[in-house]
Formats: C-alpha cells, sequence, structure tokens
C-alpha cells in the first residue's frame, strides 16, 4: 500500500504542471531556471542586473490521511543549490503544524508526519521552509513559503443530514409524480477519486415508489393508489459512495408519505328506504329526523350537500346538512295534522359539493333515497279561527252590550265542546267579560277613550274533555270616540295691540285644540260672539286651515281712554254632533315706535315724563326701599341699645341694687349675690364661678350699725361672709356687704322699707271689707293689727 502511494505520488509530481507554479513569488526576482540533476528546476531573481541563482528543489507535497504505519510518513525533501554536501546548510521549518505535525531533517531536509491526519479536519497546511548557514546563523536564501496537502481516502459514510423526511403526494396520481428530493452529504474530497460520489436507492418501499440513483427524486411508481386501501408508506432511501461500487461507504433515511384525498368516491346511502315517525304536534321548524350517506373521501371532499327532490313532501319539509357529522337533518316547515293526512313520501338527494373533473366520468357523484313519514295522532288544544281578532266599541257604551265574539274547534276526531276564559294576566282590570259557551265579549265597565284608547288582552279556550289542553288568542279593542268635548285655543296667548295700528293689522294668530279623537278631515271654524259683533274693535278671520286671525278695527287706540280689550272668540269643530266653547282673548294696548315694535305695555308709564324710562324708575324706588330699610334697623339697634344700657327697678331688684351701691365688681359684676336669699333664708344658692379674682387680703370691714330689729337677716348674712370667705368662687366682700344692708350708709339712706318709720299699723285697711266677698281674706290678713309683732321678720 505505501509503494503504491508513494508511486502515485511521483507520478503526480512528474506531470502535473501545477507543481511548477511557485505559490507566492518572492519580491524583487526575476524568473529563471536552471538545470538541476534528479530535480525540478524552479525560476530564480535577478537583482540590480546581477543573477542570483534560487536554490530552492521543492515541491507542492501530499501526505495521506489516516495514516497508521509504525514509522513516520515521509513527506518530502528540501533541497538548495547552495548546499554542497558538506554539512554547513541548516534547514529549517516553520508555520502550519511545524512540529507538532511535521518534522524536518536539519541536515538532510526530509520532512516527515509524525501523526495521523484527517483531512476532513485540515485539508491543507501551509508552510515556510528556510537555508541557513550553520557557522555564520545568516540566511542563505530567502524564506519560501509550500503547501502539504492531505490526500482523501474514503473514511467517510454518506449522511442526510435533513433526515428523516415527510412528504406528500395525491391518491391516484399517475407512474412518476413527483414525491420528494433526498439528498446525502459525503465528507470526503469530490475532487479526488470517487469517494464522495453518492448513488442513491430504495431499499424498502417497492413496487409503489422509485428513486433517481443520481439526483435522489422520489416519484410514484404504480397508478391508481387509492388512499381508502392504504394512506401511509414508509419508504427507506440508501445512499453509497465510490459510484455504489463493491467497498463503499452507506447511509441511509427513512421518507414518510401519505396519501392525500382527491374526491375520487360519490356519496352513497346506505339503504334505499328510510321510515321516520312524527308527531302532528311537532312545531314547525323542529328536527323531527336524520338520514346519512357515507362519503369513504376525506374533509372537504366528503361534504356532502342533501336536497328533498320536488314530490310529495316537498312543501311541508327541509332537509339541511350537519356540518360535523354530515348527516342530512329534515325539518317541518308546516304543521301537520293526522286527521288531514297521516303519511308522506318523498326522495333525498345526496351529492357532493366539491367535485374532481378529473373523475366526472366515473359517473355521477350523488345517491337518492326514499324517505317515508308516517303522522302520529296527539290530543291538540282547540284551534281559534283567527291568529288575532280585533274589535271596535263607541266610549260610554252601556254595560253589557256584546262587541264582537271568539270561535274555537277541536279538532281531533271525536271533537270535545270548548269552553272560553279571559287570561286574568291580560285583562286585571276586568273591563270586558266573556260568555263560556257562546265566545260573545261585552263590555263590563263604562269605557273613555280620553282615559283608554285600546284595550289588549288574550282569552283562553280549553277541551271539556281535557281541559289541561289549552289554546290563546290576543283580544285588540280599539274605544271609538264620541265628539263630548268642544274645541279651545290650544295655548293661551299674550296679545297686544300697539296704540298706532291701523285697520286690517292681523295682530295675532290663534289655533284651536279638541280633547276627543278627531277625525281625518276636520275643520275648526272661528268667528265673534253675535255681542262682540254688533260694533266691534277687533274682530276674527277664519284662515280656513284650522287656525284664524285677530285683525284690527279702528285706526289707532289710546291707552289712556282703554287699556284692556276682551274679544269673545266662538270656535266649532265639525264632528257630530257639533260641540262649540267661547274663549274669551284679552288684548292690551301698548306703546309701540314706529316699525311696530312695543316699547312699553304699563298703564303707569302713561303717567311718567317721556325721558325717564322704566328701567331708571325701579332703580330709584330700589334705592330709596334699600335707605327706609338702613333708617328703620339703625333706629331699632339704638332702641335696643338703650333698653339694655337703661332697666327699670321693676323690671329686675338685683340690677337696681348693683347700679346704684356697687362698690365692688362694678358693672362687670354681673353676678351678684342673690338678694331673694334674703327674703327665703332656706334656699340653698348655687355656687357661680365669677369672671373677676378674689382679692389675696380683704379691706378691713365697714363698721355696721347695729340692727336690732334684723337680727335673723343680721346672722344670715354673717353666716353667708364666713362661708364665702374660705370659697375661692364667691363674689367680693364688699358686693355682700352691699346686698346685707341695703344702702346702710348711703348719703340718701336707706331705701329699704325695713327701717321705714311707717309701717302697717299706721294704715287702714277697713275698706278692704267693702270690696266684697273676693276681698273677704284680704281684710281678715290687714284687718287684725294686734296680731302684727314688728319684731317678727317672715
Amino acid at each position: 500500500m505505501l509503494t503504491r502511494n508513494c508511486l502515485s505520488l511521483l507520478l503526480w509530481v512528474l506531470f502535473d504542471g501545477g507543481l511548477l507554479t511557485p505559490l507566492q513569488p518572492q519580491p524583487q526576482q526575476t524568473l529563471a531556471t536552471e538545470p538541476r540533476e534528479n530535480g525540478i528546476h524552479l525560476p530564480g531573481q535577478r537583482s540590480h542586473f546581477q543573477r542570483v541563482k534560487r536554490g530552492w528543489v521543492w515541491n507542492q507535497f501530499f501526505v495521506l490521511e489516516e495514516y497508521m504505519g509504525s514509522e513516520p510518513q515521509y513527506v518530502g525533501k528540501l533541497h538548495s543549490d547552495l548546499d554542497k554536501g558538506e554539512g554547513t546548510v541548516k534547514y529549517t521549518l516553520s508555520g502550519d503544524g511545524a512540529g507538532t505535525v511535521f518534522t524536518i531533517d536539519e541536515t538532510t531536509g526530509d520532512i516527515h508526519a509524525i501523526r495521523s491526519l484527517d483531512r476532513e479536519e485540515k485539508p491543507f497546511y501551509t508552510l515556510r521552509a528556510q537555508a541557513v548557514d550553520i557557522e555564520t546563523r545568516k540566511p542563505l536564501e530567502p524564506e519560501s513559503e509550500f503547501i502539504i496537502k492531505v490526500q482523501d481516502i474514503n473514511d467517510n459514510e454518506p449522511k442526510f443530514l435533513d433526515g428523516p423526511y415527510v412528504a406528500t403526494v395525491p391518491e391516484m396520481s399517475p407512474v412518476g409524480a413527483y414525491v420528494l428530493q433526498v439528498k446525502a452529504t459525503d465528507a470526503d474530497d469530490p475532487t479526488y477519486g470517487n469517494s464522495a460520489r453518492v448513488v442513491y436507492s430504495i431499499l424498502q418501499g417497492q413496487p409503489y415508489f422509485s428513486i433517481d440513483p443520481k439526483t435522489g427524486v422520489i416519484r410514484t411508481a404504480l397508478p391508481n393508489m387509492d388512499r381508502e386501501v392504504k394512506e401511509q408508506y414508509q419508504v427507506l432511501i440508501q445512499a453509497k459512495d465510490m459510484g455504489g461500487q463493491l467497498g463503499g461507504l452507506a447511509g441511509t433515511t427513512i421518507v414518510n408519505i401519505t396519501l392525500t384525498d382527491v374526491n375520487d368516491n360519490p356519496p352513497r346511502f346506505p339503504k334505499s328506504i328510510f321510515h321516520l315517525k312524527v308527531p302532528e304536534s311537532s312545531p314547525i321548524g323542529s328536527a323531527i329526523g336524520r338520514i346519512r350517506a357515507v362519503d369513504p373521501d376525506f374533509g372537504q371532499n366528503a361534504e356532502i350537500e342533501y336536497n328533498i327532490v320536488p314530490g310529495d313532501g316537498g312543501n311541508l319539509f327541509d332537509i339541511v346538512t350537519d356540518e360535523e357529522t354530515q348527516e342530512g337533518v329534515i325539518k317541518l316547515k308546516k304543521p301537520l295534522d293526522f286527521e288531514t293526512k297521516k303519511a308522506y313520501t318523498f326522495k333525498v338527494e345526496a351529492s357532493n359539493l366539491h367535485l374532481d373533473h378529473r373523475f366526472h366520468s366515473a359517473g355521477p357523484f350523488k345517491d337518492t333515497a326514499t324517505v317515508k313519514i308516517s303522522v302520529l295522532d296527539v290530543d291538540e288544544p282547540p284551534v281559534f279561527s283567527k291568529p288575532l281578532y280585533t274589535m271596535e266599541v263607541y266610549e260610554d257604551t252601556p254595560v253589557g252590550t256584546i262587541i264582537g265574539a271568539v270561535t274555537a274547534q277541536d279538532l281531533d276526531v271525536g271533537s270535545s265542546a270548548v269552553r272560553y276564559f279571559i287570561d286574568w294576566k291580560s285583562d286585571g282590570d276586568s273591563y270586558f267579560t266573556i260568555d263560556g259557551n257562546e265566545g260573545t265579549i261585552a263590555t263590563n265597565e263604562l269605557l273613555d277613550r280620553e282615559s283608554t284608547a285600546q284595550y289588549n288582552f288574550s282569552i283562553i279556550a280549553s277541551k271539556v274533555s281535557n281541559p289541561l289542553l289549552t289554546s290563546k288568542v290576543n283580544i285588540l279593542i280599539n274605544v271609538l270616540d264620541v265628539n263630548e268635548f268642544p274645541p279651545e285655543i290650544s295655548v293661551p296667548y299674550e296679545t297686544a295691540v300697539c296704540e298706532n295700528a291701523k285697520p286690517g293689522q292681523i295682530i295675532q294668530i290663534v289655533s284651536a285644540a279638541d280633547r276627543d279623537l278627531s277625525p281625518a278631515g276636520q275643520q275648526f271654524s272661528f268667528r265673534l260672539s253675535p255681542e262682540a259683533a254688533i260694533k266691534p274693535n277687533f274682530t276674527v278671520r277664519d284662515f280656513r286651515n284650522n287656525t284664524a286671525g285677530i285683525e284690527t278695527r279702528r285706526n289707532g287706540y289710546s291707552r289712556r281712554q282703554q287699556e284692556l280689550y276682551f274679544l269673545p272668540v266662538i270656535i266649532e269643530d265639525s264632528s257630530y254632533p257639533v260641540q262649540s266653547s267661547t274663549n274669551t282673548m284679552t288684548i292690551r294696548v301698548c306703546r309701540c315706535d314706529s316699525d311696530g315694535t312695543i316699547l312699553s305695555c304699563n298703564v303707569e308709564a302713561i303717567f311718567l315724563p317721556v325721558g325717564l324710562s322704566t328701567g331708571a324708575l325701579i332703580a330709584i324706588l330700589l334705592c330709596i326701599v334699600i335707605l327706609l330699610a338702613i333708617v328703620v334697623l339703625y333706629v331699632a339697634l339704638r332702641r335696643q341699645k338703650k333698653k339694655d344700657t337703661l332697666m327699670t327697678s321693676k323690671e329686675d331688684i338685683r340690677d337696681n341694687v348693683i347700679h346704684y351701691d356697687d362698690e365692688g365688681g362694678g358693672e362687670e359684676d354681673t353676678q351678684a349675690f342673690d338678694i331673694g336669699a334674703l327674703r327665703n333664708p332656706k334656699v340653698i344658692e348655687e355656687n357661680k364661678i365669677r369672671r373677676d379674682i378674689k382679692p389675696d387680703s380683704l379691706c378691713l370691714p365697714r363698721q355696721r350699725p347695729p340692727v336690732e330689729d334684723n337680727t335673723d337677716i343680721r346672722d344670715f348674712i354673717h353666716q353667708r361672709l364666713q362661708e364665702n370667705d374660705v370659697d375661692p368662687t364667691a363674689p367680693p366682700y364688699d358686693s355682700l356687704a352691699t346686698y346685707a344692708y341695703e344702702g346702710t350708709g348711703s348719703v340718701a339712706e336707706s331705701l329699704s322699707s325695713i327701717d321705714s318709720l311707717t309701717t302697717e299699723a299706721d294704715q287702714d285697711y277697713d275698706y278692704l271689707t267693702d270690696w266684697g266677698p273676693r276681698f273677704k281674706v284680704l281684710a281678715d290678713m290687714f284687718g287684725e293689727e294686734e296680731s302684727y309683732n314688728p319684731d317678727k321678720v317672715t
């Protein structure tokens, strides 16, 4: 093997012209050739017109990959013309893999590979060689670059990088229909030998599919492959290198091929006749049965459309497709009646929605079946002759008047009698009654159209044989109008006429309204009342369109003479009986400018100066009212203040005492001692907190003259003084003294009646006995002088 590889390398060197081309020419060298013994002469270089020999004998070297020999693999030899074989030249190697992958004999220039190489890992190595003088260490030649290529061997099998594959192809496809293209990749060198030349073949999947050995295109190999027979196929594909020769490496992959559906099958009914039983009470629109046609196709190719063939049941029944189950759902279009017809027969056609033109020659893609429907008898409720009854009645019709009737029948075999009832839920006020046997409707109360113009209620009919079977119908009763209200002016009008009005002017347009329900075409007429038409200041012009105008009849009006005019207008309607009413309109005379614009309608403005407007007068009056209110308020406040400052003794005794003889708290002492306690010692006074503060040290008490006649009062005052001396909330001492002696020591002397010289003994009360029995008790009290004791105070 080694001998064969070396021989191949030698032939490559001798005959490949590319080896004579240096990889990188050295700069500033001229090309030249010079013969060498047993070598290849390489171009040299010339500098400054002096020829310099190029001494390298080198080549593009090759090395086999995956070398497994025991000795290092010989690569090649480097030699310089300056090397005379005397051992004075040293060869060095640098670049990719130098020293680790490749070594060089420094003396001979032989290159060896010291380890196994993989071309798929690194296909070539770029190295640099140098010839150096051993003694001087100087380069004998410029550094040159060369390449060592790794020669490929078939050590990699083909691989399907995209596998496993999934593909689809329509069923019933012809032979040779394209399915999928597979591709295998070989890591070996495609430019050297057949190591990367791949050939495809099918190991599993024949005879259904075939593959092109060069391109890997998979195609169908059998015609009319039916999805309904077999849908999934698994094909095993092999890729082999070395052109499929013996000894080549191979790889495999799986291709999953699915046949897609085409509409190649028509729908078929599993049986030719379908029997259905339907109760006659089935509601309209309800599903009364299902039939189904079978289509082996899939998806939209299996979608079926059902139609009823025109015939016996075409008008009573309808059929639609259930999109989920592809069943034909038969529905009821009209009510069934067992007493009228007991059975129906019709045909149903099933066809595909999506047709494939390639299979038209196979026949029509549809099928038909017969449907027989038997109507079942059901005990049914009564049936009204109308779905809605509409009646009319005049308002104020007498109670008990029949206004209409309803009719219901039992259509079953052996019909039963029917009874009628008013649904109390819809007619809670009971304005109407119904005869239970005859079905006649009569009024039960007086009706008023202006209150309720229409009544809507329900009547229930039930079978006597089965009261639970009932039916209901709506009754609509319209109350007709009777002309009972006269027309009136629709809205109150504020009518005004200018003083400078001319005859024939329309000053107001009026319209009328009638509370009755006016029929179409009814007209209202307007005219003056007879008493107003004798010598009218105004007249009424009827426009014949249910409106009228108030027209002036004088040349000017004066507010000084008459401010208001009252105009009676008679309005009549055109209904029967004719109703009329007299409506009095008030017309006010106003002052207007030359254009007819109203300036003032107040009568007071007649007597005011011309240059003073109404707004100015209102402002003046408002100012006067405000001034009067301020004066009244000021006087009231002064009187109130004076009353609070100067109070008479009749109003409060305590204020009187404080005012005349208050030596302590002064005017601020408003919580003075209550003198009422002197009159009744048993009264216990509540403590009151004063605003002033008790002085730290009390002044010397006044010298009080002894009062022999008032011993009890003096003792009481002394007792109260002792209590309040130690009480921080007690009033000032001098205030207590003032209350105790009531002016003792005053310049005006005492004002109390206690020390008065005049006693009750000096008074004569005998005249009280002459006043009658009502004053008897008073005369007895004051008439007994002997019982009076001046020394005793009560």
